[in-house]
């Protein structure tokens, strides 16, 4: 930060005010006392007839300073600076470039007038972090922008370009260059020689008179449906309907209650972990200062519905991918596949046609030759999951691949060690399990083998970067990180199922929970023949003592897959987003049980919630164990991005936390009373609790 982070410059009658304090002009507390004091000794410069106020570098205020975040509030608050604004007698311009978000854009706010050069970005995400706008951003913005307008920007936390915002009212001019003291200084003089007027926002009462009470009623209905669990969305419409009903004053500080309510939630904390963990799970312990293996050119083994995924996620991220498939026929079929994403974009305006011809022309190719790969710098192969099929891909490719080059397995489950053992180079493998669709999802594991170089797992974090995915570093096991919590919570899902509770009764309580689908209906999306084959996979070394639900299976045999054959768990007659009970389930369910000898009971939603959650935070105790997490929030991260756990919860070690370790312990060994296989409880959970510590002390390392 630089010593005096806020300055004043008076040029020609203009009181140049200039916020400074990189990398993004963040409102600390120097900062904001700086603008209080300075934004006062303009008012009072009889030489200034008109004040500007810009950010230095490369952006206009982003928002709160981070480092401040869960520390008391330091004086002055950002509310009180705003609000002096509108003691002053001189107009105030905002001139913002970047992005101006949150406190930054609510700054600007409580300025008379706003500039904005073409590429700049605007909103206000607070709801992203579990919070409301709460330095007027609810108050001023309808004032400005109308009352719809306000509810939509508000409640979505989305950012606006330049030319959104001028067209909803929320600045007032866009203005072309990039000398952005030049562009504040000349529209500045012109706004006094113009003699244009103090404008308080506070003051503008057009665009919220009358009775809005139908466009509140739609936005809670809608929110019910979209934001169904969350608290933050529905205190916006509490607050921006304040704006319409209350007087300025009132409504002030009826949104500081409101703020309030949202940071003495859980679910604030659980947003604002989030928040952190997903910036943090790039800083791998062990990685610092490792430089990654170059890699500007990609090959990718496999044409099918993954193997597209991942060529079309390289080739957005401009980077040549070269796909392999097995004959001339299925090359044409994964063409075919790449093409169709391809267009996808294309007419979704994801990409430009030039764009989109520039890959097919000069970035994409494929052919039936493993020869095609000898220059490529990452080789992944993509091909059935299947670790015999695997290791031959491997020892073809180990002889093609250039010297230093990355051999990468898409394995969502396999032992990436025992892959990299048929290569004379095991230190260049490692596991790159990208999430279906892959050009889609965000998460990206990274598995590390035993004898994966440092400068390859760094590859692996750097190239997460350009595909603009979070990669998470995980260890060898069965599932790494993400598939064994899901194997471990699955079974207990079934465990619930056949002791008495329906799937669609289970479902209902953890979409209660905030999970977007139960696992049931989650299972039928991705497949059930998926989960059949892993569990033939498993069955030759399953332990005689663990309890089997072959409900799964009976359901396989039938030939009902899940929504791709219209049948599973559900039945889906009126197509795959109408999902239907179905009593011939509920009769394949009865007869698995009675194949057990086990009598159905009364299963409560309490009790459905413990023993899922408690499954899968006792797995996540051992993964850590075990060295296969590094960090419980990579364990978070990694269950938020992949796996739909409710994002203000915070990821499941940090729910945890937050309901108490000591609880947690309790379920197990209650529940160990009926299953002392299944649950065994982590020693580092049961010592973690005895101490009366949390997982978030061991984030600190």
């Amino acid at each position: 930060m630089s010593e005096n982070p806020v300055r004043l410059e008076i040029v020609d009658g203009v009181g140049l005010i200039t916020v400074d304090n990189p990398p993004v002009n963040a409102l600390g507390q120097a900062v904001r006392a700086g603008l209080s004091e300075l934004m006062q000794k303009a008012g009072s410069d009889d030489t200034v007839k008109v004040i500007a106020l810009i950010g230095a570098g490369r952006t206009f205020i982003a928002g709160a300073d981070i480092r401040e975040f869960g520390k008391p509030p330091q004086s002055p608050s950002l509310p009180d600076v705003i609000n002096e604004f509108d003691t002053i007698e001189k107009p105030i311009l905002a001139v913002l470039h970047g992005t101006a978000l949150g406190g930054g854009l609510e700054v600007a706010l409580g300025c008379h007038y706003r500039t904005m050069v073409p590429s700049g970005r605007c909103g206000l995400p607070e709801v992203s972090l579990g919070i409301i706008p709460g330095a007027g951003g609810t108050q001023r913005t309808p004032r400005l922008v109308g009352v719809e307008a306000a509810l939509d920007m508000i409640t979505s936390g989305r950012h606006l370009s330049a030319d959104a915002a001028l067209k909803i009212g929320l600045v007032d001019e866009i203005v072309e260059g990039d000398d952005i003291r030049a562009i504040a200084l000349a529209s500045a003089s012109r706004l006094a020689s113009e003699g244009r007027p103090v404008r308080r926002v506070r003051d503008l009462t057009d665009k919220i008179a009358g009775d809005h009470t139908e466009t509140f009623s739609k936005a809670r209905a809608m929110l019910t449906k979209k934001a169904r669990g969350q608290l933050s969305p529905f205190k916006c419409v509490d607050a921006v309907e304040a704006a319409a009903k209350l007087g300025f004053e009132d409504g002030m500080k009826r949104e500081r209650e409101l703020f309030q309510d949202c940071m003495d939630s859980d679910q604030r904390s659980g947003l604002i972990h989030a928040f952190f963990a997903e910036r943090a799970v790039a800083k791998v312990p062990g990685l610092e200062g490792v430089t990654p293996r170059p890699i500007e050119k990609v090959g990718v083994i496999g044409g099918g519905t993954m193997g597209t995924g991942i060529t079309c996620a390289h080739l957005f991220a401009g980077l040549p991918v070269t796909m392999i498939e097995r004959d001339a026929e299925s090359v044409e079929r994964g063409r075919a596949n790449v093409l169709g994403v391809l267009n996808g974009a294309l007419d979704r305006g994801k990409l430009s046609k030039d764009q989109h011809d520039h890959i097919l022309d000069t970035l994409y190719t494929a052919s039936t030759d493993y020869a095609a790969l000898g220059s490529a710098d990452l080789i992944i192969e993509a091909v059935f999951e299947e670790m015999e099929i695997k290791k031959e891909v491997f020892k073809t490719i180990d002889t093609i691949a250039k010297p230093g080059a990355i051999l990468a397995s898409n394995t969502s489950y396999l032992d990436v060690n025992e892959i990299a053992s048929v290569t004379g180079r095991p230190q260049d493998v490692l596991g790159l399990h990208f999430f279906s669709p892959a050009h889609v999802m965000k998460l990206l594991e990274i598995v590390v083998a035993d004898k994966t170089a440092k400068d390859v797992a760094a590859a692996g974090f750097a190239l997460a970067k350009r595909l603009k995915k979070v990669g998470v570093r995980a260890g060898v096991c069965d599932g790494f990180i993400g598939n064994r919590l899901l194997n471990s919570y699955r079974k207990q899902a079934d465990y619930l199922m056949e002791d008495g509770a329906s799937p669609y009764e289970i479902d209902r309580v953890l979409e209660g929970f905030g999970f977007a689908m139960g696992p049931f209906k989650v299972a039928d999306l991705a497949g059930l023949d998926i989960g059949w084959a892993n569990r033939k996979r498993a069955e030759p070394t399953r332990d005689p003592r663990e309890r089997h639900v072959p409900v799964l299976e009976r359901i396989c045999e039938r030939g009902w897959y899940g929504q791709k054959t219209g049948r599973g768990f559900y039945n889906y007659p009126d197509g795959p987003r109408a999902p239907r009970e179905d009593d011939e389930t509920l009769a394949i369910i009865d007869g698995v049980r009675r194949y057990n000898n086990v009598n159905a009971r009364e299963v409560g939603s309490e009790e459905i919630l413990d023993r899922y959650m408690a499954a899968m935070i006792n797995e996540g105790a051992k993964t850590l164990e075990e060295g296969i997490a590094l960090r419980p929030l990579d364990i978070d991260v990694v269950l938020l991005m992949g796996y739909g756990f409710p994002r203000y919860r915070g990821g499941p070690m940090h729910y945890a936390d937050t309901i108490g370790l000591a609880k947690v312990v309790a379920d197990i060994e209650r529940f160990r009373q009926e299953d002392d296989y299944f649950w065994q409880p982590s020693k580092l959970l049961l010592e973690l609790a005895k101490e009366g510590r949390t997982f978030a002390e061991l984030n600190k390392g």
